[in-house]
């Protein structure tokens, strides 16, 4: 087997040539971009965006990008658009159609339809000159001076830049929106930010029979069982008009074994802990366990406005619920 080339030096050659690429797109960021945005910002329905081949994988993940900071996108694949997809894009729609060399005969065929439908048309070219760039209302170039392929073949520094150049067009759009991580999250609901943003206390808490609870009259050896039944480390501790009065834990315990108290004879209320750190059920998830960090504490009794327990959780549940 020959011995190959050294590896690191091609890598740092591509990022030098790409990193020159998407420096160089600056120069690219003006009035028209604006205008560009201007349009995309004030549509009144969905962006589309299409591409053939490689510049169909970049416009797959910039039409990703849109949909999720706040711009409505989807992508269509130019070939499958002239046998019946072109369907999908409707009067009211913008089309943001990119090809490096913009003359892709697939999105070119569109075209006629597109204007047609009074559907307006940014396009995103390495070729100021072309056809796309020409007919398109905005054309947005993303010229590089070369593609880090040392064959000057495999798009590589062209697609590089117009992903980049897709970036720049959502963020621009996701600002002008006032798009909020709040936003963000309702559309990643299965992600980490969308449970650190979107779950609440009452999504993941114990509740009614399963809450952890004596009364404040009953001896220790019976709060005991309660903890072991819930298994939640504590249980709260209620007087006669259900109202929490504390809370008795696992570490309330090892402190009273040590001072040798008669578990079977003495009121529970004798050895809880008073005043305890509460939470209500609408409080986040991310929320709550920055208190039960700050507090070196290990779950928390959730009650409503009248004092009463109407939940409980501990740090299993919140990482259960992935919120750690």
């Amino acid at each position: 087997m020959p011995v190959s080339s050294n590896y690191c030096q091609s890598a740092y050659n591509v990022i030098e040539v790409e990193t020159a690429a998407i420096a160089n797109l600056k120069q690219y960021i003006n009035e028209t971009f604006s205008q560009a945005c201007e349009l995309l910002h004030h549509s009144k329905g969905k962006i589309v965006v299409t591409g053939m081949g490689k510049s169909g994988h970049i416009a797959n993940k910039i039409a990703a990008t849109l949909a999720s900071t706040g711009t409505p996108a989807f992508f269509v694949h130019p070939g499958e658009a002239s046998h019946g997809d072109l369907g999908m894009i409707e009067k009211g729609d913008t089309v943001i159609a990119i090809s490096n060399s913009g003359e892709s005969i697939e999105i070119l065929a569109l075209y006629p339809v597109l204007k047609r439908l009074s559907i307006p048309i940014i396009s995103l070219t390495g070729n100021e000159k072309s056809t796309m760039a020409r007919e398109a209302l905005f054309n947005l170039s993303i010229k590089v001076e070369k593609e880090a392929c040392p064959l000057g073949l495999a798009p590589t520094s062209s697609t590089t830049a117009t992903l980049v150049m897709g970036d720049a067009i959502a963020v621009a759009l996701l600002e002008a929106k006032g798009f909020t991580a709040n936003d963000f999250a309702l559309s990643h609901p299965g992600g980490s930010l969308g449970r650190k943003l979107l779950l609440r206390i009452s999504d993941i808490m114990h509740s009614n029979d399963d809450i952890p609870t004596v009364k404040n009259n009953q001896t220790i050896s019976q709060a005991l069982l309660e903890v072991s039944r819930k298994g939640l480390g504590m249980t709260a501790v209620v007087d006669d008009e259900n109202t929490l009065v504390g809370i008795f834990t696992d570490g309330d315990l090892r402190r009273i074994l040590d001072a040798r108290i008669d578990i079977h004879q003495t009121p529970i209320s004798q050895v809880m802990t008073e005043n305890c750190v509460t939470i209500n059920e609408h409080t986040l998830a991310a929320e709550a366990l920055a208190v039960i960090e700050s507090k070196k504490i290990s779950g928390l009794i959730v009650v409503n406005e009248k004092n009463n327990p109407v939940g409980a959780f501990n740090m299993h549940d919140l990482l259960r619920a992935g919120v750690l």
